[in-house]
This record gives C-alpha cells, sequence and structure tokens, in this order.
C-alpha cells in the first residue's frame, strides 16, 4: 500500500541533515525514522494509486449507465406522456 521506497529516501533525507558530528548515530535515526514513517502513514486512510484509478474507470462506467438509463426513462416518459 504504501511506497517503501519513497520512506526510505524521506528517512535518507532526514538522515543527512544530521551534523558530521553526529553520523555515528545516523543508522539507528534512519531506522527509527522509518519505523514511525512507515507507522503513522498506515494509520492514514489512504488507498493507492491503483486502487484510485480502479474506482474512476468503475466510476465513468456507472455515470455513463445512469445518462442511458435517465435517457430511456425519459423516452419511455414521453411515450406514456403521448398516449
Amino acid at each position: 500500500m504504501l511506497n517503501a521506497k519513497k520512506i526510505e529516501e524521506i528517512a535518507k533525507q532526514v538522515t543527512e541533515s544530521i551534523p558530521p558530528g553526529l553520523k555515528s548515530m545516523a543508522n539507528d535515526f534512519e531506522d527509527k525514522a522509518k519505523s514511525v514513517l512507515q507507522s503513522k502513514l498506515s494509520q492514514l486512510d489512504v488507498v493507492t494509486r491503483e486502487e484510485f484509478d480502479v474506482q474512476t474507470q468503475v466510476l465513468i462506467k456507472t455515470r455513463a449507465k445512469i445518462s442511458e438509463l435517465e435517457a430511456k426513462l425519459a423516452e419511455l416518459e414521453e411515450k406514456i406522456a403521448s398516449s
């Protein structure tokens, strides 16, 4: 669901911003930062891009079907009104 590569990139950027004197703690910090980011991001109510694209296609088809049904209903109402 979450892009692990993106999380690693963020953790790396945070680690690289640490002053040189603290580099010895950088690896531990990077691991903890990854852990915290993964934990917090997994709590978000998000969907993958693939899921979003699938639902977009479903919505497009549903809207087309509704338009088709509305046209048929209008046609039937017109026939009933003219009878």
